[in-house]
């Protein structure tokens, strides 16, 4: 199969997608072959069993007894079921940790609080000394718009309630998620702003779904390119919305481009593709933040496709993303610590 899941016509006026990187490009041919593309309604059950095989195993999260781990139930939103939550803490030294509160990925449709990706979370936890909380949050379409947000938000108030109590530090929070997970992360980030929930000290948006209007010119780029093209982003999209996406019906956290107001908001650390389709709108969303006077740091990966890191870890591209996400990390925790000595 080729990189493109269809070859797609460049645009009038303009060439055709960027090239890949050359440590990438292989690896995502042999990803293709067996993975059905795009993402559709019959798909599904196919991404959900895809996610559940790779589920992390209490053992591949502890790392040789570097974290323990503890399974909790918290109060969901009102009305709504309970919300589990994973808290992986560091065994040493001692406590507060500050903490990675971390949204997965999958597109809104798939995907859990243990999911390959948490693998990324405890890989810059451990380097740290972070405790990582991930929620599991109910996914569409049978729970569309707004449960997914606001299973993520019980669980982040119940957190900042209760660090203390699990030897987590309520004044370093820092919400994290790649793709879906960037845009639950991001939601969360104008949440806690607007409803005066707990301040977070950080926001860590991969390769973050943002806007579901799915209308910049990288999503019509790559529209039928790489893992997460612009046809599986709409249907992503429209799992969680249905027939409001693209419409005026469709609030901010829902889809953080919809915002009016980036202003208020902790620091932002946002990364995408070169190649992918989410590329455009991560950088209007950083844009649009410095324009605010806020802070973002932003990362366009040449030649990368979307969560390349995930798929080919010991790529040069890789490695150089994980060591920038950690810097970025270490950055903001001593610029806190400066604040409040």
């Amino acid at each position: 199969m080729s990189i493109t899941s269809a070859q797609p016509r460049p645009l009038e006026g303009h060439g055709g997608p960027p090239p890949f990187d050359r440590q990438l490009a292989a690896p995502l041919r042999a990803a293709l072959d067996d993975l059905p593309m795009p993402l559709t309604a019959e798909l599904v059950p196919d991404r959900r069993r895809r996610s559940a095989a790779g589920r992390l195993t209490d053992a591949e999260i502890r790392r040789d007894g570097r974290f323990e781990i503890e399974e909790r139930t918290v109060p969901g939103p009102p009305g709504a079921p309970d919300v589990p939550l994973l808290v992986c803490r560091p065994t040493a030294p001692a406590g507060p940790y500050p903490v990675i509160y971390h949204t997965h990925g999958g597109g809104m449709v798939a995907g859990s609080h243990r999911s390959a990706e948490l693998a990324g979370e405890l890989d810059r936890a451990q380097e740290l000394g972070l405790a990582v909380v991930a929620v599991d949050y109910r996914l569409a379409p049978e729970h569309p718009d707004p449960a997914p947000v606001e299973d993520c938000y019980a669980g982040l108030v119940w957190l900042a309630a209760h660090a203390p109590d699990l030897g987590i530090d309520p004044a370093r929070i820092v919400v994290s998620g790649n793709s879906a997970g960037g845009a639950l992360a991001a939601g969360l980030a104008l949440l806690s702003r607007d409803r005066r929930g707990p301040r977070l000290l950080g926001q860590v948006l991969q390769f973050p779904m943002l806007d579901d209007r799915c209308a910049t010119f990288s999503h019509q780029q790559m529209e039928r390119v790489g893992l997460w093209d612009g046809a599986s982003n709409r249907a992503g999209w429209t799992s969680l919305l249905g027939g409001r996406r693209g419409t005026r019906d469709v609030s901010c956290y829902a889809a953080p481009a919809r915002a009016a107001d980036l202003a208020g908001l902790p620091p932002a650390f946002i990364e995408v593709g070169s190649v992918e389709a989410l590329r455009d709108e991560g950088i209007a969303y950083a844009s649009r933040i410095w324009q605010t006077g806020g802070q973002a740091e932003l990362h366009v990966w040449s030649g990368a496709f979307h969560s390349f890191d995930e798929w080919v870890p010991r790529a040069e591209v890789s490695r150089a993303a994980h060591r920038t996400r950690v810097s970025w990390l270490r950055r903001v925790l001593a610029a806190q610590g400066r604040e409040t000595s």
